[in-house]
């Protein structure tokens, strides 16, 4: 895709704005700690959200640092995870915290290349980070933006890596912004734009909507 969509800029504006007044006060948003923001990440891989937002504050009462968390048993973070199921993803992070401590000082990196060297994290997560935790304007493309930038967009090249160019495309180019942006469309595909009901007519941005437009 080489040009910004037309219908961009009129997406961004509605999404924000929804976003300011309805977007989820979900805990892991009211910090930028980057070791805060990894967890909360590794906890919502595969996990819902309402379930993630009780376990994440008892989890960080026990291991409140990374240097915490790295000098932890197995078997300590195995019983603090316990009942959120996937256990591979508590032994990645145990890892990862290991490996910061080691070979970053304890110091979680703050770019895509290097997140995606630590254990367990992919694109979507050392993106994450990197936005979330860090304000840089990186994009993410989870399952939930994924279906709405499909939706908004209808672009003609709909591959994984299309997607990403994409996301990145129409990102907003002031820091802070992009964290908001990124969070709300997050938001939307989990709330209004989702997989099985979409709630077209309740859409915020159903007018910036190419898919939403045509079903009128």
């Amino acid at each position: 895709m080489r040009r910004l969509p037309t219908n961009a800029l009129r997406f961004k504006r509605r999404l924000l704005r929804w976003f300011r007044s309805q977007g989820r006060a979900l805990p892991w948003r009211r910090t930028r700690n980057p070791y805060h923001i990894i967890v909360s990440e590794f906890m919502l891989q595969q996990t819902q959200v309402t379930r993630v937002a009780s376990y994440y504050p008892k989890f960080l009462r026990r291991f409140p640092t990374v240097r915490d968390l790295a000098q932890a048993q197995p078997s300590q973070v195995r019983e603090a995870w316990d009942g959120l199921g996937y256990y591979r993803r508590a032994a990645n992070l145990h890892r990862l915290a290991r490996t910061v401590v080691r070979d970053h000082n304890g110091t979680i990196p703050d770019r895509p290349q290097e997140l995606q060297s630590l254990p367990g994290v992919g694109r979507y997560t050392a993106g994450a980070v990197a936005t979330f935790a860090y304000e840089h304007r990186t994009a993410i493309v989870d399952t939930n933006v994924d279906r709405v930038l499909r939706r908004v967009f209808r672009p003609r090249d709909d591959g994984t890596q299309a997607m990403w160019s994409l996301a990145e495309k129409i990102l907003p180019t002031r820091r802070p912004t992009a964290w908001e942006f990124n969070q709300a469309l997050m938001d939307l595909g989990a709330l209004v734009c989702t997989a099985r009901s979409p709630q077209c007519d309740a859409c915020p941005v159903q007018p910036a909507c190419r898919t939403g437009t045509k079903e009128r």
